[in-house]
């Protein structure tokens, strides 16, 4: 008989750290038939309602002209289980083989996830620059109305990322001062959570958060104020793409903290269609300062606070809950918000110290308290431009 073997299952860390490709340029959208075309001939293409007319004129005669079979179905509002199961269904019912997101966080987020449970391979379109979302090995779940519910870590990157810089060009202004407020927090919380590591991918994800937030800091301005312009670019590059990677370099250790568990939080109150993703998590990152500096007493997250606040007037951030369209919650919301950014299973306690909701409760309503001690924040505040 042959001898019994007992196999173990090898402990190790598994990192999804880029899309397998990135096609990027003016135009570039007219060129993604024959590279999804190698993914699949029956792509499903996924959107939101307010871009599938935009995918239906865009991308979809691009494939059909490859003699690709193209279907077309939409998330809905929000990436939720409801409409996951629906487009499951479409898949199933197109027989799918390659699924094609076209839109904002949400809808990638759906299009990457849907890929995820159907086994198939994602072709990710971002229209803005609001996330980094058209990246990552990501995806969160929200309710119908809005509400965060978990994030689900993804086996892979997209197969196929395509960023077109004339479609992103189109988009809102406020889309992309939004995306810049996201991709700020790569620093911010990546500089917290990662401790005091010195495995060698963590450093390396940390010190490109550094570089990625004093690019933004730079550059941003004018950015905004030149659309196409080689600063946008530049930005557009660093929300969409640079973000993304530092994600995946970092992996786990390289975690959201307060930032997103406000954003988390906020997204539970009954004004959160005010706002968009990028809008919440930059208001997040004053209060992730705030505590770091009323709990902590730490005075170089004080002054870097104080620095961020001119950045944002600069650029069009929000600073406060009225600035966020908040201003007029109830007591008993704000209490909730500061509950629920406390849970146990929140990236709040990715912070190096306990905090409680009384606490992150001040936080939310003092983040333009003036600076008590500015000092040296070579470490933790932005570089001066």
């Amino acid at each position: 008989m042959p001898e019994s073997v007992t196999t173990q299952t090898p402990s190790y860390t598994a990192l999804s750290v880029a899309p397998a490709r990135v096609l990027r340029g003016d135009g570039i959208l007219s060129q993604i038939a024959e590279p999804v075309a190698r993914l699949g001939r029956r792509p499903i293409v996924v959107a939101g309602h307010q871009t599938l007319d935009l995918a239906r004129e865009r991308v979809c005669p691009v494939l059909e002209r490859h003699h690709l079979a193209v279907a077309s179905t939409s998330y809905g509002c929000d990436c939720d289980e409801t409409g996951l199961a629906a487009m499951e269904d479409a898949v199933r019912s197109h027989d799918a083989d390659v699924i094609v997101g076209v839109g904002g966080g949400k809808a990638l987020d759906a299009a990457k996830l849907l890929a995820h449970r159907t086994q198939l391979p994602v072709v990710t379109i971002p229209t803005s620059a609001a996330t980094c979302a058209a990246w990552t090995g990501l995806s969160n779940v929200y309710t119908s109305e809005g509400a965060f519910r978990y994030d689900v870590p993804l086996t892979q990157c997209p197969d196929l990322l395509v960023l077109d810089y004339d479609l992103v060009r189109h988009a809102p202004q406020r889309t992309l001062v939004a995306g810049i407020g996201d991709a700020l927090a790569k620093w911010y919380e990546a500089s917290v959570s990662s401790g005091s590591s010195d495995r060698t991918l963590i450093v390396a994800a940390v010190q490109q958060a550094r570089v990625l937030r004093d690019l933004l800091l730079q550059k941003s301005a004018r950015a905004i104020a030149e659309p196409g312009s080689p600063a946008w670019r530049e930005v557009v590059d660093a929300s969409v793409l640079l973000a993304g990677a530092i994600g995946g370099l970092g992996g786990a250790q390289c975690r959201t903290v307060a930032a997103h568990a406000v954003h988390n939080a906020l997204t539970h109150l009954s004004q959160n269609r005010k706002t968009i993703h990028g809008e919440k998590v930059a208001f997040g990152i004053l209060v992730q300062l705030r505590l770091e500096e009323t709990v902590q007493q730490n005075q170089l997250a004080a002054a870097a606070r104080q620095q961020l606040l001119k950045f944002y007037d600069e650029i069009g951030l929000p600073k406060t809950l009225a600035d966020l369209g908040m201003g007029e919650i109830s007591l008993s919301e704000l209490e909730r918000a500061a509950e629920l950014a406390c849970v146990p299973e929140s990236d709040i306690h990715h912070l190096p110290f306990p905090v409680e909701p009384a606490q992150v409760m001040a936080a939310m309503v003092s983040t333009t308290a003036s600076c008590l001690t500015c000092g040296a924040a070579r470490d933790r505040s932005p570089l001066k431009t």
